[in-house]
């Protein structure tokens, strides 16, 4: 889902450091535990509101710079809490002014998340589980399986580390959950974090401005239709039949696109969402005239739009992308059919990269090794 970026400019990788037991991260604390702690060393509770708002608007590395805090009271932070739970691994820059983080956790385990710049749009895409276990035959992400899920504060933090790479005059607009791992398999975590994104003691962004991708877990998108706010749903479609998908998505086995389509159609008569698939080309596998005619048929009707997304790459795998007079046919075929559709800009398309391979980029024992990110 994530395009990865191989950098022109780039930090020096750290080497990998055994698990440590640190300071809780500030971030996961639970509700009430700072206020509470505030007041056991005598300070007074509206001092959590400065310290969130510290956190989070601002664009700050340390307990240190919160100058309108007491010396004492932020060593005392420094103590009892972890500013960040995430260690930057690898900054990577491409020409276009993307940027790629490779993020280690507390537990030694990597996750990226990504910066894109647009004029008047500035969006960062965030992952929600270490690895992924839904298997698409042509992503990077589940090459190694799914280790664990994300907790909500390492959700969340991943857009505090991008906000802080931005320049004081850019802020964030949008946000895509489409990183490593499938979002909805981690659902509550995801729904904390967004809760934070979307509160007045967050970012305070509308609930339009989130986007979510799931591969299509049906029980799951209707508890995110019930939620009560107007996320976006993406859903990654990949093949116009069960037995095409069934090969690309391993996990369609068990589901079924008649589950996911009623799953998604159900997404939009409670929303009121147009819901978009996203659709990853593969030359020779789900490119053809065919291809796009079935898909057609099958989107006909629905209130959608098509994403479009050539392959990136990976050079484990043997797959690649159609060329783009193919690519073009396949996304005009469908318009004339009376279906919304675009081919998916490439950022960062100076670079060639895949989601997930800076992390599958590693040596036995788990360190960070060179390597180019084929995609």
């Amino acid at each position: 889902m994530l395009a990865c970026l191989v950098s022109s400019e780039s930090l020096p990788i750290l080497p990998s450091a055994a698990p440590s037991h640190p300071p809780p991260p500030l971030l996961a604390a639970a509700e009430g535990e700072l206020p509470a702690w505030l007041a056991g060393i005598g300070e007074k509770k509206f001092r959590a509101g400065q310290i969130r708002r510290w956190m989070i608007s601002r664009r700050i590395q340390s307990f240190e710079q919160m100058t309108d805090l007491s010396i004492g009271l932020r060593q005392q932070l420094a103590d009892r809490f972890s500013f960040s739970s995430l260690q930057t691994v690898r900054h990577q820059v491409a020409g276009d002014r993307t940027e790629k983080l490779l993020l280690r956790l507390h537990d030694g385990e990597l996750v990226e998340c990504v910066l894109m710049r647009d004029p008047g749009r500035k969006t960062v895409c965030i992952s929600t589980q270490v690895g992924c276990a839904m298997g698409c035959v042509f992503c990077a992400s589940g090459l190694l399986g799914v280790k664990r899920d994300l907790t909500a504060a390492e959700i969340f933090e991943q857009v505090l580390v991008l906000h802080r790479l931005m320049k004081e005059d850019e802020k964030i607009t949008n946000v895509v959950v489409m990183g490593i791992g499938e979002p909805l398999a981690n659902y509550n975590n995801l729904m904390q974090a967004l809760d934070v994104l979307c509160g007045d003691h967050g970012f305070g962004l509308g609930a339009r401005r989130i986007t979510v991708s799931t591969v299509g877990l049906p029980r799951q998108i209707r508890e995110f239709a019930r939620c009560g706010k107007q996320f976006n749903l993406a859903v990654s479609l990949h093949a116009p039949n069960d037995e095409l998908r069934t090969r690309i998505v391993p996990v369609n086995k068990g589901t079924g696109l008649k589950a996911i389509l009623a799953a998604a159609d159900d997404y939009f008569d409670i929303t009121g969402r147009r819901v978009s698939y996203e659709y990853v080309l593969l030359a020779g596998i789900n490119d053809q005239q065919d291809h796009a005619e079935e898909l057609a048929g099958l989107l006909h009707g629905r209130n959608c739009h098509v994403n479009l997304i050539p392959m990136n790459g990976v050079s484990e795998m043997v797959m690649t992308a159609p060329g783009e007079p193919r690519t073009h046919q396949f996304c005009d075929l469908l318009k004339d059919r009376g279906i919304p559709a675009t081919v998916r800009k490439r950022k960062g398309a100076d670079i060639d990269a895949a989601c997930g391979q800076l992390r599958l980029n590693r040596t036995a024992n788990g360190s960070v090794v060179e390597g180019e990110c084929a995609g």
